[in-house]
């Protein structure tokens, strides 16, 4: 069966895996931001709204 998804749907999908994926490695949000050279805000705010430009996610990635 074919699955479609809004854009929000894959949105809200993707922070919360990458939320768990920090998480799972014991990554703080600060750890992070240090370690991918995206500013904090930036990770909060993506993990809280699942918004950010594809520069700043590709930055996220550990």
């Amino acid at each position: 069966m074919l699955s479609l998804h809004t854009a929000y749907d894959i949105q809200q999908n993707l922070k919360q895996h990458l939320k768990a994926m920090r998480k799972h490695r014991k990554l703080s949000v600060d750890a992070l931001a240090r370690q991918s050279g995206v500013p904090n805000s930036t990770i909060r705010k993506f993990e809280a709204t699942g918004n950010i430009s594809l520069r700043q996610f590709l930055g996220c990635v550990p």
